[in-house]
């Protein structure tokens, strides 16, 4: 049990909240942190950071929206070299599979000269249930840049889990575990999935690179557009179309499997279907 708390960056978020829940209910002290939290915590303002980072016994870095943008890897070594010089022990961080920025900031974290934990981890399978996707489910028809890549989608739980582990067990330190699912699946077969649980019918569009950058300018701008366009342009080149073992490695057991995920988003009501 650590004496001192740990710091959940981003605790309002899907990880973070689970992250943070799994923590405190095995009885350990958790500062839950965002930029709506008691202890506030902004990516853009550092000297949110250092109130944060006082009386930390270890960190959950965990960036929104995502390490692929470019002022992040120096945002990410500020963090380290405030987290060291305040007496930090440990940092776990989270990152997504085969992404260049977040490479980077992995290197960063290694270089810290604190003990630390990467957690890469694929796509989510609660994308589609709590996410970005959660309409396209619900209205039937998810369109994607993706073409008939497969990827073996992750449950956020054990993504969670895992990052829990590591963050109060030595034994985690200086590992780096690829979380993912425990089958590869295109996302024609994520929708065939979730038709059969929510029995409605998901239908999966292909679209161009093009297509889904003009439609993302339309939703949030031109940045967000260009930067989750590139890391789409990355991830679903084939690159990730593989299995890790870091479910495996962490906890000692399988990773949840997708349909397992749909099940029970679908009993416990998570999609909720206009009439």
């Amino acid at each position: 049990m650590h004496s001192l708390p740990i710091l959940v960056i981003g605790a309002t978020g899907k990880t973070g909240r689970r992250v943070a829940d799994r923590l405190e209910a095995e009885g350990h002290a958790v500062r839950r942190a965002s930029r709506s939290s008691p202890t506030r915590f902004d990516w853009d303002e550092p000297d949110t950071w250092t109130r944060a980072l006082q009386g930390i016994s270890a960190v959950y870095i965990n960036y929104y929206p995502d390490l692929a943008f470019p002022d992040v890897p120096a945002k990410i070594q500020k963090l380290t070299d405030m987290a060291a010089a305040v007496g930090v022990e440990r940092l776990v961080m989270l990152a997504g599979r085969g992404e260049p920025r977040a490479e980077a900031c992995e290197e960063i974290v290694r270089r810290s000269n604190l003990d630390y934990t990467l957690v890469r981890a694929a796509w989510f399978a609660q994308n589609f249930s709590e996410g970005f996707l959660y309409d396209a489910v619900t209205e039937g028809m998810l369109a994607l840049p993706a073409g008939g890549v497969a990827e073996p989608l992750v449950d956020i739980d054990d993504v969670a889990e895992v990052v829990a582990a590591a963050l109060i067990d030595p034994r985690h330190a200086r590992q780096e575990y690829d979380v993912t699912g425990p089958r590869l699946l295109s996302f024609h077969d994520a929708t065939e999935e979730m038709s059969r649980a929510t029995g409605w019918t998901v239908a999966y569009q292909p679209i161009s690179l093009e297509q889904f950058h003009a439609a993302l300018i339309e939703l949030d701008g031109p940045l967000l557009a260009d930067v989750f366009t590139e890391v789409c342009r990355q991830i679903f080149d084939g690159r990730n179309a593989r299995l890790g073992d870091g479910v495996q490695r962490a906890l000692g057991r399988k990773p949840r499997d997708f349909a397992a995920f749909c099940a029970q988003a679908t009993a416990v009501g998570a999609w909720n279907r206009a009439a």
